[in-house]
């Protein structure tokens, strides 16, 4: 489980006076933390913490991108040292090529032959994947095959 070398991690992290690790450690923590605290009874899966830490990156993303674009490259560049921190945890991403691939075989087996059939490719193919590959990307790639 993430959870478990998450804390030694923040231990590490605050040894080595880290905030930019200390601050994305303990956002992963944070959410990991919340989602067990709703889900009182329930098991917290490998799946839910890929999942919860796939949200972060994107939205790390998402303002890197737009700090970048408003010129505020100090807080660009803060929110990209944590996106880094966070993708260690993740699994390793899929190329996108090897994507491609796996769309085509996902295509053929649920014998989609148009874009009214993405939303079945993209239920497979989010499942098949595992947190393994960008949503986006996957969509775009779909889209591309399928048009």
């Amino acid at each position: 489980m993430i959870f478990i070398h998450i804390d030694n991690d923040l231990k590490d992290a605050m040894r080595n006076k880290d905030q930019v690790a200390l601050k994305a450690i303990r956002a992963i923590k944070s959410a990991i933390l919340l989602l067990k605290s709703e889900a009182v009874g329930k098991e917290i899966t490998e799946d839910d913490e890929i999942k919860i830490i796939n949200r972060l990156v994107k939205q790390r993303r998402e303002s890197y991108e737009i700090y970048k674009n408003k010129g505020r490259d100090d807080l660009a560049s803060e929110e990209l040292g944590e996106l880094q921190v966070l993708e260690k945890y993740l699994p390793q991403q899929l190329t996108e090529e090897e994507i491609r691939d796996e769309l085509k075989k996902i295509i053929a087996e649920l014998s989609v032959s148009d874009i009214s059939g993405i939303g079945k490719v993209m239920q497979t193919a989010i499942k098949k994947f595992g947190g393994k590959a960008d949503g986006k990307l996957i969509n775009v790639i779909t889209r591309e095959l399928l048009s």
